[in-house]
């Protein structure tokens, strides 16, 4: 290979700065860096493989996005994983159920073929929710088959910028629901229900009535997920 050729198929400073943030990304949304964790540039540098610029250019993006803050100690600059507040979390919900809606809604005015078949679709993942929750709930299981239920009718009525927003706003609500989720279980049956609401519009084409229902799914979610934090606590405040 000559030189030219390796230049062409080594990864470039944009390909290895994407790489951490992806990585340091999935990180914080799995919860293995907790909240409030303080980020040392070094040492994620040396857990990822890589060195402190592509860190550095990631860190920025992070912070840019809300997965990590930013503070000032006399002229140090220190990061760390964002804290799980109720404020926090009531703003993430509703800017999540907002764009959703949006995309039920769009899925709801598809061609009538296309909308029975994403019914259909939604329906065998609800049903693999509700097999989830019985007799003993499995929570992986919940969390997937929940997670896949709601990118399904985004998949099926978004366009690129659409997809996009959900893509950038949507982990980080995941890092409450993962962290959440097994105080949350005892409500799954509420979840189906909502769930079924939302398949139905979408199946029959009704455009208000799928935008409605998600925001009601998402507006209960967060409400039930308030009740659980003021019970087990925020998490990562300082």
């Amino acid at each position: 290979m000559s030189p030219t050729e390796a230049r062409q198929v080594r990864p470039g400073r944009d390909d290895r700065a994407t790489r951490a943030y992806e990585q340091l990304r999935s990180l914080i949304v799995h919860g293995r860096l907790a909240p409030g964790t303080w980020i040392i540039e070094s040492d994620i540098a040396t857990r990822l493989g890589v060195s402190r610029t592509p860190v550095r250019a990631a860190l920025q993006r992070l912070e840019q996005e809300g997965y990590i803050v930013g503070t000032a100690r006399g002229q140090q600059y220190r990061a760390a994983v964002s804290p799980l507040t109720r404020d926090d979390a009531r703003e993430l919900f509703a800017i999540v159920g907002e764009v959703e809606a949006l995309a039920a809604r769009r899925a709801a005015l598809r061609p009538a073929p296309e909308r029975q078949a994403l019914g259909g679709e939604l329906r065998v993942l609800n049903d693999r929710m509700r097999a989830a929750s019985l007799p003993h709930p499995d929570q992986n299981l919940l969390f997937d088959a929940d997670t896949a239920f709601h990118l399904r009718y985004v998949v099926g009525g978004s366009g690129p910028r659409l997809l996009a927003l959900h893509q950038a706003i949507k982990p980080q609500a995941e890092r409450y629901i993962r962290l959440y989720y097994s105080a949350l279980v005892d409500e799954i049956a509420i979840s189906l229900s909502e769930h079924e609401v939302i398949l139905e519009a979408i199946r029959r084409g009704e455009a208000d009535a799928a935008q409605l229902a998600v925001e009601v799914n998402w507006r209960n979610a967060a409400e039930r997920l308030q009740r659980v934090i003021d019970s087990v606590g925020e998490r990562g405040s300082w």
